[in-house]
């Protein structure tokens, strides 16, 4: 099926992370025109653009400043832009439970998982208002429909994401683009870096995948293919304000000791 990428312009987010990389070459192998956002990979996103014949983009999204330049930045560099992909997130590795999680590290994950998205889609929909179409695609995660236990500050995040935020945008977009639509995806448990450290623990791959029919952890492969077939108006062009879990049927997490 062809998907009407080609030639379109998308900016990935965090797009030289393990989600991020794995969805910018499935972008690209559509023939759409790559935007790869970063904020300390340099290295690695000027590589993955040599290889995708891509463009770089630096910006910490926790300032507005910098977020609000990311969009005229994108569309400078590409040409056009079309598809956002709200990607950029940071997963704390350390588990605190809530009476023993700073506020410091609330503050900071909140910034980085929340605030950076609201801020890099008011910039895209500010371009929308000016071209009449365009659709989002946001990263969130099952810790924001299952929670996650030592996690709560990641948890909240992405479920503010995918109920609030995405549901208020899908309704909020066709003011300026009668066409446009924002979906959602939430990976489970992801064989990036972001998780190696802990998914080298055997007793953690084990526990985790026990409320799954397919137990085996997802690849980044698996999120990329459903952000792009979301982000196509050919093959979901009727379809949004929807989050699809890409999480090999996950039901929720075992507490430990059960």
């Amino acid at each position: 099926m062809d998907l009407g990428l080609e030639g379109k312009g998308v900016l990935i987010t965090g797009g030289a992370g393990g989600i991020g990389r794995a969805t910018t070459r499935a972008f690209a192998a559509e023939g759409a025109r790559c935007g790869i956002h970063y904020r300390t990979s340099k290295d690695a996103a000027t590589r993955l653009a040599a290889e995708v014949s891509g463009a770089t983009l630096a910006a910490d999204l926790t300032v507005e400043a910098e977020a609000d330049a990311l969009v005229p930045d994108a569309m400078a560099a590409l040409g056009r832009l079309d598809v956002l992909v709200a990607n950029a997130g940071v997963w704390p590795s350390q588990d605190e439970p809530v009476w023993e999680l700073s506020y410091d590290r609330w503050r900071a994950t909140i910034a980085a998982d929340l605030d950076s998205v609201f801020l890099s889609c008011r910039s895209f929909l500010r371009h929308v208002a000016s071209t009449g179409k365009g659709n989002i695609v946001i990263v969130g995660s099952t810790a924001g429909l299952f929670g996650e236990a030592g996690h709560a500050d990641y948890a909240a995040a992405k479920s503010a994401l995918m109920n609030g935020f995405l549901m208020s945008l899908k309704n909020e977009i066709v003011r300026i683009a009668p066409h446009g639509r924002v979906n959602g995806v939430a990976p489970g448990w992801t064989a990036t870096e972001m998780a190696r450290d802990a998914l080298e623990d055997p007793a953690l791959v084990a526990r985790v995948t026990r409320t799954m029919p397919l137990k085996k952890i997802g690849r980044a492969e698996d999120v990329a293919h459903a952000i792009v077939t979301l982000a196509s108006d050919a093959a979901s062009g009727h379809v949004t304000g929807q989050v699809i879990t890409v999480a090999g049927g996950m039901e929720g997490r075992v507490l430990d000791g059960q």
